[in-house]
């Protein structure tokens, strides 16, 4: 690879440039007419990122299918991007290129297939701030020497090569050819296939993934070191480990490398499988908080500390290869699935390695974080800041922190064995998991309903209508009138909600049923009642709000 001289600093592309279009920012949504008919049976992608004129030159060899007749095939792009050449089946061929998308006039049957091949290049966008804001990073070591990353989960895949941008746009198998000068190294997603080296010093990385999510195809490029290892899995499959890091940091990333097998036994242990074990476990270091870039997590936590004892983003981003790249959301509107489960996952570790005490700390840290803004399931088609902006109407964070309480207290209703097994059913689609016996899928919201139901014999539409599509939270009231306590739950919306409550009184714990209506109970004069002793149940709190109100007003503008 000939790598250009350095261009003027000035002339280079900083952060937000070149801007990127309100289409190319959209990720899902409602998709233009005949797309969602589409699907990538396989993807050949070439990649040349230069960090010279932050430029980026591609070809991407589709194999596009479709399940029912469409009138055009249509990619998103960004515009960004300029078109070298388009050929199908080898033949050049004509299209269009509005904002952000590729249209090629040429029908297609039911389950016809064809290869479409495009040559692309440009400058591609900057980001902001990875990875919330997305786009590419370009960075340099402490030495000087390039480290580049890209993110484009809530921007869209678009920002890097010709996709379909939407949840189920998965391609059953992506080949990556990465190029990079002399000295640095490409870690990417999959299996390593083989590395070419150039003329000029420069290599070429070729890798293999299988049905990779959408957002998942990410570069990483610098002059890593790597640690390597495997794993004996308890399914009997061994799984290689890799760790690649910045020279100079053999003992802090030998620390963090020794977290792999801990947090890998507890995901097969209380999940199953990981997904993944023909390919890797890896992990690189990005100049990036993080993300889930399947078999390839980026980290960029600097290798902070924490009292629970390991790293939570590691822990959190690796969570994802079962909550995001097994089991992948079919739509925007269903994210607490991957956000909201990945989230549960930690203080289900901590309980795993220290025991109850240390779950309680965590869950409590993730309850005085929930909002109640907006529902966090919606049940229509949205876009990706529709669900994450509260300007756009979105839940945001409380997809995580209301997703993870609303499984906390499923888990409690239910019983470990129904909601443990609603858990691998939604993740693998079966309840008995082993490496070769499923496939990445999709679900939905309400996939996960109907396991729930099944696996517990119980209708718990109210449950999830209450968590999920309220905003507000239920809201338990108490009164007290002699030796007669009455409890009484209201929702935002007026629905039967059978919630059980655990009591106190005194030293004795029980359980009392909450029929429509309320119920009410005979206590002795005096004694000491405490509802929900042990933090069971999500429901309102004026303490919180009250505390998150004065947090607010404490960081508000004087």
């Amino acid at each position: 690879m000939v790598v250009p001289l350095v261009a003027n600093a000035a002339q280079l592309p900083g952060k937000g440039e070149p801007p990127i279009s309100a289409q190319t920012q959209r990720s899902g949504g409602v998709r233009p007419a005949g797309q969602a008919d589409l699907r990538l049976r396989a993807v050949d992608l070439t990649l040349a990122a230069d960090p010279a004129t932050r430029r980026l030159e591609g070809r991407a060899t589709l194999e596009v299918t479709t399940t029912r007749d469409v009138a055009a095939i249509t990619l998103d792009l960004d515009s960004n991007y300029a078109i070298r050449t388009l050929t199908l089946g080898g033949v050049s061929s004509a299209y269009e290129r509005p904002d952000g998308r590729i249209v090629i006039r040429r029908p297609l049957k039911a389950g016809e297939t064809l290869s479409l091949a495009i040559a692309y290049g440009g400058t591609p966008h900057v980001a902001v701030n990875a990875p919330w804001d997305d786009g590419m990073v370009w960075s340099t070591t402490p030495d000087g020497r390039p480290w580049i990353a890209s993110t484009t989960e809530g921007y869209g895949c678009d920002l890097l090569w010709p996709c379909l941008d939407f949840p189920t746009g998965e391609p059953d198998e992506v080949s990556l050819h990465i190029g990079v000068q002399k000295g640095l190294k490409a870690p990417s997603n999959g299996r390593l296939i083989g590395i070419d080296t150039l003329p000029d010093g420069g290599t070429v990385w070729h890798w293999r993934a299988r049905h990779p999510n959408t957002y998942a195809i990410a570069l990483n490029i610098g002059p890593y070191e790597v640690i390597e290892g495997t794993y004996k899995s308890r399914f009997g499959n061994t799984i290689p480990l890799f760790y690649w890091h910045l020279p100079g940091e053999a003992t802090k990333a030998r620390a963090l490398f020794d977290e792999f097998a801990p947090t890998l036994d507890f995901f097969e242990r209380v999940i199953g499988p990981y997904p993944f074990g023909d390919d890797k476990v890896g992990v690189v270091e990005t100049p990036h908080k993080g993300m889930e870039h399947q078999t390839i997590n980026a980290y960029g936590n600097g290798y902070a500390k924490a009292p629970e004892g390991f790293d939570w983003l590691f822990q959190h981003e690796f969570g994802h290869e079962w909550f995001a790249n097994q089991v992948t959301a079919a739509n925007w509107d269903d994210y607490w699935l991957h956000e909201g489960f990945d989230s549960y996952m930690q203080p289900l570790y901590g309980q795993w390695r220290e025991g109850d005490a240390r779950y309680a700390v965590m869950m409590e840290a993730q309850r005085n974080q929930i909002i109640n803004r907006a529902p966090i399931v919606r049940d229509r088609v949205l876009t990706e800041e529709e669900v994450y902006e509260p300007a756009k109407g979105g839940a945001g964070t409380d997809i995580y922190y209301k997703g993870s309480w609303t499984l906390h207290t499923l888990r409690w209703l239910i019983g470990d064995r129904a909601f443990f097994d609603a858990v691998r059913r939604l993740v693998y689609g079966r309840r008995d998991p082993r490496p070769g016996n499923f496939q990445p899928r999709y679900a939905s919201t309400r996939e996960f309903e109907a396991i729930v139901r099944e696996e517990s014999g119980r209708d718990l539409s109210w449950f999830f209508d209450t968590y999920l599509r309220d905003r507000a939270l239920p809201d338990l009231t108490m009164t007290r009138a002699g030796d007669t306590l009455r409890l009484h739950w209201t929702t935002e919306r007026p629905r039967a909600f059978p919630m059980p409550v655990e009591l106190k009184i005194d030293d004795a714990v029980r359980r009392v049923e909450v029929p429509v209506g309320g119920t009410s109970i005979i206590v002795p004069a005096g004694a000491r009642v405490v509802v929900d002793p042990a933090a069971r149940i999500l429901r309102r709190s004026v303490a919180v709000e009250e505390y998150q109100a004065w947090k607010q007003a404490q960081t508000a503008p004087r």
